[in-house]
């Protein structure tokens, strides 16, 4: 407590030596009232407000960092105390009537208090609004983490589906043609049959970040199973489409990726098929893309 409180300790100490001056300053010019005399009342109001608004000081220094807000805060409560506190004094001490700078002590303080404060407020909401903000961030890209692939640094097959419905309803909204550009490699179930899976794993990531290098940046590279890999491709017409499936086969086919084991280059190479969207659902998009992957891949596996 005390540890977390000393970086407050001249505020703290201000505080404490003003209370003690008007305290010292009633006992030398007023004197002291008979029990008789005081109103428990007052005592525990005036007194109790006193003590509360220690306290929600001690609270504010315990749990805020040190800074503009917490300075706002802190002066605020301050003033608010010490006008509680000098207005409880006349509970105790009795001042002559000629003196009226007991007044100005209880009654300066308090508006003062309460600017303070409330300006600490203010930009205390703000804070918390920023907060907020950032922690709703975080939870968005908690969210959509999860739908990216555990193996490679690509989205999932859920989050292209998402991606893909926005995308369809902006390229029908703006009259831009939207395409999806599929990619298989050819023979992978070899690869983990004589080389092994983790082999296997680690030729679907060099995969992965090849594409991505020869993809533009608008493109967006999903790993939708296995060892196929859809790319979402906006404003890219059925043609243009073709081309860049022809440019990302001959990467992959150049791609010179040695296993770990044995340190043997692997010739690789991939089939791919594009389809352009139409009037149709993303599930109708996905179909049709699908069999035209399939159609493309029957002439190797008539030769295997």
């Amino acid at each position: 407590m005390f540890s977390v409180l000393k970086p407050h300790r001249w505020k703290l100490a201000l505080l404490l030596i003003a209370a003690n001056l008007g305290l010292l300053l009633h006992l030398a010019c007023g004197e002291l009232k008979s029990v008789s005399e005081w109103v428990w009342l007052d005592i525990i109001g005036e007194g109790g407000s006193a003590l509360l608004a220690l306290i929600w000081l001690g609270l504010v220094l315990k749990s805020r960092p040190a800074g503009r807000v917490t300075q706002y805060l802190a002066l605020g409560l301050s003033c608010i105390f010490f006008s509680w506190w000098i207005d409880s004094l006349d509970e105790f001490i009795r001042l002559p009537d000629s003196i009226s700078w007991d007044h100005w002590l209880e009654s300066g303080p308090m508006p003062v208090g309460m600017i303070l404060l409330t300006i600490g407020i203010y930009h205390w909401h703000h804070e918390q609004l920023a907060i907020s903000a950032q922690m709703e961030k975080r939870e968005r890209l908690f969210r959509e983490h999860r739908l990216f692939d555990k193996l490679t640094p690509l989205a999932g097959a859920d989050y292209l589906k998402r991606q893909l419905i926005d995308s369809l309803r902006d390229s029908q909204a703006q009259q831009q043609p939207l395409s999806l550009l599929a990619l298989d490699l050819d023979n992978f179930a070899t690869i983990n049959q004589v080389y092994g899976h983790a082999e296997g794993d680690a030729v679907l990531q060099a995969v992965s970040h090849v594409l991505l290098l020869n993809l533009r940046r608008q493109d967006l590279l999903c790993r939708l199973a296995g060892d196929r890999f859809v790319v979402l491709l906006p404003n890219t017409g059925e043609r243009q489409a073709q081309g860049l499936a022809l440019e990302l086969q001959h990467a992959v086919q150049s791609l010179a990726h040695k296993t770990r084991q044995q340190g043997e280059r692997l010739q690789l190479a991939a089939t791919t098929a594009v389809a352009m969207a139409l009037q149709e659902s993303p599930h109708e998009l996905l179909t049709r893309l699908n069999m035209g992957l399939a159609r493309a891949k029957q002439p190797l596996a008539k030769s295997a």
